[in-house]
């Protein structure tokens, strides 16, 4: 999917990969991060941001929840992490990472409530009655007021599998009647829905989902309700390009992922300010049929993998079709469109979320100097290895 616009982008970070595969310092099912143009990215949409008073969170779950990254975003001035997900949440206090939205597509165990309370983050997401009264319970008990975003959905709004909730548009007036009353300890801070962007393949641009128009109107709900400087969270597809229409549109709250690597679904088909970070290695294993087969373990479902370049080096690689594994499979292999020679350097770029596979996840700065050094391997889950 990314493969034609790395090498044309960032063809150094093709050129790292070929050579840490090739001299034995990295395995195959790797995830290589080009961490300077991962920052740089960072930096542009951050600025954008600033240019119209757009608040960030940053989202890591697609890269393995990483801390080193999740570090050098704090660095750069984002305020805090997206965790979505109660054990990503978990990787960013253990790492001392702050923290600005936990619970959006995932909510906060029930055991673990008042310790995420008491870690402090800006914003709890919310959808059920049941968990405000446990954010209640514990927020009281520190003797402290969290903060909580209302996730909110309307007819026809888009919901994916496995993701389903929300409060309806008709509950949201009751909803905050109810917290007024009921939880002195808990301060709606604002409204978000999922997704609220998407790539338009029809329009080749970004575009507003009917999410957004659901957030618009529980924000009015709201405002007639005496609440005013809301956070109008609508994550989904942020990144430079996405910025200036969310401000146009009415959000004021982002969550930057594969923004951040230059990975959206824009970013495939259009220049953009972003340069792919982020390119999967492989290794030849065998031939079969008529076909190679090269190690699996980090493939996405969603990933809409084409094609890889296969060789010893960058310079002799040639460009073949992929064949992932069927959906109902476990990825134990890749295959390749004609047969090769086992143990050559396969490259990959595709769309990813790698807290869902078992690869590494090999971080290297310097690629931009030319003087590329590995400077941390980790596994999906954000952990340090060796």
């Amino acid at each position: 999917m990314f493969v034609e616009q790395t090498l044309k982008k960032n063809r150094a970070l093709m050129d790292t990969a070929f050579r840490l595969h090739g001299s034995g310092q990295i395995l195959p099912d790797s995830y290589v991060v080009d961490v300077d143009a991962f920052c740089s990215n960072g930096k542009k949409i951050l600025e954008e941001a600033g240019k119209h008073d757009i608040k960030l969170y940053f989202m890591l779950k697609q890269l393995g929840r990483n801390p080193y990254l999740a570090e050098k975003l704090v660095q750069l001035g984002y305020e805090g992490a997206v965790t979505v997900d109660f054990k990503e949440a978990q990787t960013m206090m253990e790492h001392n990472i702050p923290i600005g939205n936990v619970g959006h597509l995932v909510q906060v165990p029930e055991s673990m409530v008042e310790k995420i309370v008491a870690y402090g983050p800006e914003v709890v997401t919310v959808y059920s009655l049941d968990k405000v009264r446990s954010i209640q319970r514990a927020a009281a008990r520190l003797q402290k007021r969290q903060g909580i975003l209302l996730r909110v959905f309307g007819e026809g709004d888009m919901i994916y599998s496995g993701q389903t909730a929300g409060f309806h548009l008709s509950e949201v007036e009751k909803t905050v009647e109810f917290i007024q009353k009921e939880c002195p300890n808990v301060q709606i801070k604002g409204i978000t829905s999922f997704p609220c962007y998407l790539y338009s393949e029809e329009q080749g641009d970004i575009a507003p989902t009917a999410n957004l128009n659901t957030v618009l109107r529980a924000k009015e709900i709201l405002e007639r309700m005496n609440y005013s400087e809301l956070l109008i969270n609508t994550p989904s597809a942020t990144c430079t390009a996405a910025i200036e229409k969310m401000a146009l549109l009415g959000g004021n709250c982002g969550e930057p992922g594969h923004g951040l690597t230059g990975t959206t679904p824009l970013h495939a088909r259009l220049e953009q300010p972003e340069v792919p970070a982020v390119v999967y290695v492989s290794e030849v294993s065998h031939n079969f049929m008529g076909n190679a087969y090269c190690y699996g373990g980090g493939h996405y479902r969603r990933s809409h993998v084409k094609h890889a370049l296969v060789g010893s080096s960058l310079e002799d690689s040639r460009s073949l079709e992929v064949i992932p594994p069927s959906d109902e499979s476990i990825d134990y292999h890749f295959g390749l469109s004609e047969e090769c020679k086992v143990g050559e350097t396969v490259v990959m770029a595709f769309r990813f979320q790698i807290f869902v596979t078992r690869s590494d996840v090999v971080l290297v700065e310097g690629i931009s100097s030319g003087q590329p050094q590995i400077v941390g391997v980790y596994d999906s889950l954000g952990r340090k290895k060796g």
